[in-house]
């Protein structure tokens, strides 16, 4: 791996070693997605170069894989960018998730912010019609009690769902 690393030029050794963990733990994850896409390109050239050069020997060996050992440099080239880009990868998801948590974080803070905590106003109800007056005056019924305890159920686990996300 050192020999390969020796190999690359400067401008591939210093992309290389922006993948490094100390220095990735001081990106943003603005900084890691520019940095992200920096290494793809890198990998994909090499990826490229080498299917190319592979195919084009492919008259003279027989198929590409039996021009690989022909061609090893380019495909350890792009091995060593997947494998930053694998670490690149890492730290971009977790600081997505972190900077999701945050966010996620300041809506709920600010949603409670905005919240009316004034206490509601007390009027009398209006007489209702006589229907829905005997209505209500069985609320012991037990398919009544059954229909509001499956209402707020399903309002439970509706609320259960918006808060997990």
């Amino acid at each position: 791996m050192s020999a390969l690393l020796n190999s690359l030029t400067e401008a591939e050794l210093a992309l290389v070693r922006e993948t490094e963990p100390d220095r990735l733990a001081m990106l943003d994850e603005d900084d890691l997605v520019e940095l992200h896409t920096r290494i793809r390109r890198a990998r994909t050239k090499y990826v490229g170069l080498y299917r190319r050069e592979a195919s084009a020997k492919v008259a003279e060996y027989g198929g590409r894989g039996k021009s690989r050992p022909k061609n090893q440099r380019n495909a350890a080239k792009a091995e060593v960018f997947e494998e930053a880009l694998a670490r690149v990868s890492r730290s971009l998801s977790v600081a997505a998730r972190r900077s999701a948590t945050e966010l996620k974080a300041e809506r709920i803070a600010a949603a409670r912010a905005e919240r009316n905590t004034t206490p509601p106003r007390t009027t009398r109800p209006k007489a209702a019609p006589a229907k829905a007056q005997r209505a209500s005056t069985r609320p012991d019924s037990p398919a009544l009690r059954k229909r509001h305890a499956s209402t707020r159920a399903v309002g439970a686990r509706r609320q259960v769902r918006k808060d997990s996300k």
